[in-house]
Order: C-alpha cells, then sequence, then structure tokens
C-alpha cells in the first residue's frame, strides 16, 4: 500500500499547449473527497486555493492534504501534504511542495521550477541534498497540472478516443503521461446526477497499479471541471474516491435535477 493516496492527486493529469486566465477556478475554492479502500472507509483528502505572492509574482497557493481515518489509520497512517504555487495567468507551477508519510514511506521535498532555463531545484529537506535537473518545455508538478487542465479543455472539440499527453516532473525524473478521453457519463452523486467526461490515463504497471488501464476518473462537464469521481484497480485491492463537499466555486455546479 505504500505510495497508495499519492493518487489522489495525480489522477487528473493532461494538458494541451495552450496559454489562457485561470477560467475554471478562482481564489477561495475547497474540495473535501471521501476516499474508500475496499470495505474501508479509508481516508479524506482535500484541494484548497488561496491567491498569494511568490518572489514578487502573484500566484495561486494551492494545498492539498490527505489523511487515514479510522481503521485503517490503526495500521497504515497517511498524513500527505502537497503544496504547489502557480501563475495566475499561465498556470505554470513555480514551487512544489511534498511531505508525505503512507505507513513509514516519507517524503520532505522543495521543488523551484525556472521555465526560462528549463530547471528544476529539488531539495530534499530530509537529507538536505540539493540537486538540479533539466526540464522539457509546459512542464508541471502533480498538483499544478490538476488546475492547468481545468482551463484547457475545450468538451466541445473532444471526441472519445481522443489522446492527450502531460510533460510532468516527479520527484527527480521528467514523466510522459498519456490520457484517453473515454467519452461522456452521467453518474450519481451525493448531489444528484451530473453530466462528466471520463478519461483514462496509462500508468506504469507494477508500481501501484495493476496495468496500464487501472485507473479511470470523472469530472463534471460544465465550466468548473470539478473531480467528481476516481476509481482504481491497485496491486492489492481497489480504490474509489468521490466528492463529499464543495465550496467556493468560481461557476455553478451543474447538477441534472430530472
Amino acid at each position: 500500500m505504500k505510495r497508495l493516496f499519492t493518487i489522489t492527486f495525480i489522477f487528473f493529469l493532461f494538458i494541451t499547449p495552450q496559454i489562457s486566465a485561470q477560467d475554471a477556478f478562482q481564489d477561495g475554492e475547497w474540495f473535501k473527497f471521501r476516499i474508500h479502500y475496499g470495505l474501508f472507509n479509508a481516508s479524506y483528502a482535500t484541494l484548497k486555493v488561496n491567491e498569494t505572492n511568490i518572489n514578487n509574482k502573484p500566484v495561486y497557493h494551492v494545498q492539498g492534504i490527505g489523511k487515514s481515518t479510522g481503521l485503517l489509520s490503526l495500521f497504515f497512517k497517511v498524513d500527505d501534504d502537497y503544496q504547489t504555487y502557480i501563475d495566475k495567468r499561465t498556470g505554470k507551477p513555480y514551487r512544489f511542495i511534498r511531505k508525505i508519510n503512507e505507513g513509514g514511506y516519507t517524503k520532505d521535498l522543495e521543488i523551484n521550477f525556472d521555465h526560462q532555463a528549463n530547471k528544476a531545484y529539488v531539495h530534499n529537506r530530509e537529507t538536505s541534498d540539493r540537486k538540479t535537473y533539466s526540464v522539457p518545455n509546459n512542464v508541471h508538478d502533480m498538483l499544478s497540472s490538476f488546475y492547468y487542465i481545468r482551463n484547457q479543455i475545450d468538451s466541445d472539440r473532444l471526441k472519445t478516443g481522443d489522446e492527450m499527453r502531460l510533460n510532468m516532473f516527479i520527484d527527480d525524473e521528467n514523466i510522459d503521461f498519456k490520457l484517453v478521453f473515454l467519452g461522456r457519463e452521467v453518474i450519481k452523486t451525493k448531489f444528484g446526477k451530473v453530466a462528466t467526461l471520463k478519461f483514462r490515463p496509462y500508468v506504469l504497471a507494477g508500481r501501484v497499479f495493476k496495468e496500464k488501464e487501472s485507473l479511470t476518473f470523472w469530472i463534471s462537464d460544465d465550466k468548473n471541471k470539478i473531480p467528481v469521481k476516481i476509481e482504481a484497480d491497485l496491486a492489492v485491492g481497489s480504490l474509489d474516491a468521490d466528492l463529499e463537499a464543495y465550496k467556493g466555486l468560481k461557476h455553478q455546479f451543474s447538477i441534472i435535477m430530472k
């Protein structure tokens, strides 16, 4: 179950190479997700957005928190903190923080991005090591990618089978993710029926997931592009995550009332 809850923040990941203002979200947006692992109510995860400045640049500070609850926390404690600072206009990340403890598996990293030089400066705060890596254009971290994509999806132009890719830097490695649009689907949620866009990322088998096609997620087919549901088959067991609560949306959440 090592790195189990890392996927809470990496399942949204695809982009198109465009630049636009942040139209899908705003300061004060907040999500809460309920995560089930098998029969366990395994954890709750939250995502929140606040405006701030970094290096005299206006940015959105996004923080994702995940914690185990109930019986699962007795034998597999999860305490995850993900943070990113993204440019308010382009959505590119300037700084990423990953501080996690997942059943004793720990990381405490700070990554600063220089997009002009195409460099990532990694500070391992557990060991005090500092390293520099080359990164591709339009690179994103695990969390900034979700907020970037929400401003890039043009649902009117999406066709079933469309493939999208993402340049991502994770820890010390450049990752190329490919995602496939599976189609449109109306799903039941605690808020009512929601029209969604359904995607499947292709991930490395043998690490966390059973196979390349083992993760599926749904986002709302409206202006918010809210993450609504996730399903994952893991190397051991399965995981489901559902949107539990939200506030501060920039646009009205489209619920099908019929």
